[in-house]
């Protein structure tokens, strides 16, 4: 297994599995154009040429990193993946000495075993919220927020 920086070629693979979860309610959807305007924040996991996981790290402030868009396909569930990424991102986050990341959710379960806390979404930097206004959800957002001090 590789984890590598995203290309535009694998757009179309990170755009059907981040919204194969958003179709489930389990996470929000991203449109194609987002996510060839991010490619640069995107990693993936690549497993004999298949991309079986994806996410971000979005980079706000100087102090504020936020994890996005975290997949893993269906069928490597449970196999460690979407926590080998959230490492890598926070080691990314360090050696960018950023000092806190933090993730809006519907699984906090998952942040929280990987070192995350749960906190009030209320006590999070208004910038935070400035994408916010394009989601179909707003402004009743029902995720949760998660953060970790590096």
């Amino acid at each position: 297994m590789l984890i590598r920086k995203a290309k535009i070629s694998d757009v179309e693979t990170i755009h059907a599995l981040i919204n194969y979860y958003a179709d489930k309610g389990l996470m929000l959807a991203r449109a194609r154009a987002t996510l060839y305007e991010s490619i640069r924040e995107i990693s993936v996991v690549e497993f004999d040429s298949k991309i079986i996981a994806t996410g971000s790290l979005h980079i706000l402030w100087h102090d504020l990193a936020e994890i996005r868009a975290l997949a893993v396909a269906p069928q490597y569930l449970r196999q460690g993946l979407g926590k080998k990424l959230v490492q890598t991102f926070l080691q990314e986050a360090r050696e960018l000495e950023l000092p806190r990341v933090f993730a809006l959710t519907y699984q906090p379960e998952f942040f929280i075993k990987c070192g995350f806390r749960e906190i009030n979404k209320d006590s999070l930097p208004q910038k935070v919220w400035q994408e916010c206004v394009n989601c179909p959800k707003f402004p009743n957002c029902e995720e949760s927020a998660v953060i970790i001090d590096l």
